[in-house]
């Protein structure tokens, strides 16, 4: 049977396997006690409603029933859609899978007027880094810097109808100390939650 893409959401059941899988790699990568609450703290840190048109998608790729990758995206603002939940199935990785996700998130939210996307991955994924520097991503920190002076690795990319236009947001500069990169990156998803938060409270209200 053929590889097929179904719109979820993160309490469909089909979107366990992405969801543990997720958990299970952050906390091996990075420890469990890495975070608050290890990493599923962070992968439940937004609510369902957050990963739905016309703000967002949860996207599944579904082989013979079984989700084998996926991947959503969430709203900042009228231009950026933020990439999260990309995953593959491990034994199934090196097969383009994770490429077929990004490229499909493209479309997905350039569909819905999105014209930036914005995704990070963690220092210890160099393997994500490098995909998405092939897919045309623009790194938003040096890359000839260690990464752990980043913790959360950013990157940019215009999509829809801007596509093919070179990103102007700033690069950050490395911070001085793994301990000072992790209370910025703190900071940092504390503002896009915020927007987040933001986005959907006045979605729902305008839909009221």
């Amino acid at each position: 049977m053929a590889d097929v893409f179904v719109r979820s959401s993160p309490l469909d059941p089909a979107a366990e396997p992405l969801l543990e899988g997720l958990i299970s790699e952050y906390d091996g990568r990075y420890g469990a006690a890495s975070r608050p609450g290890g990493a599923r703290s962070e992968i439940m840190r937004y609510p369902a409603e957050a990963f739905t048109p016309p703000l967002g998608i949860f996207l599944l790729l579904q082989r013979d029933r079984e989700t084998i990758a996926g991947g959503a995206f969430m709203s900042h603002d009228d231009e950026t859609a933020e990439f999260k939940r990309i995953w593959t199935r491990p034994d199934l990785r090196r097969q383009g899978l994770a490429r077929q996700i990004v490229l499909a998130l493209e479309e997905a939210a350039a569909e819905l007027g999105y014209t930036r996307a914005y995704l990070t991955t963690g220092f210890r994924q160099p393997e994500a880094s490098a995909l998405y520097l092939a897919l045309g991503y623009r790194p938003l920190f040096d890359t000839s810097v260690d990464p752990t002076l980043y913790r959360s690795l950013p990157f940019e990319k215009h999509i829809g109808a801007k596509a093919g236009q070179v990103g102007t947001y700033p690069v950050f500069a490395p911070a001085a100390s793994l301990e000072d990169a992790t209370k910025r990156v703190a900071a940092i998803k504390a503002e896009q939650e915020g927007k987040v938060s933001a986005r959907l409270a006045s979605y729902l209200a305008s839909a009221a």
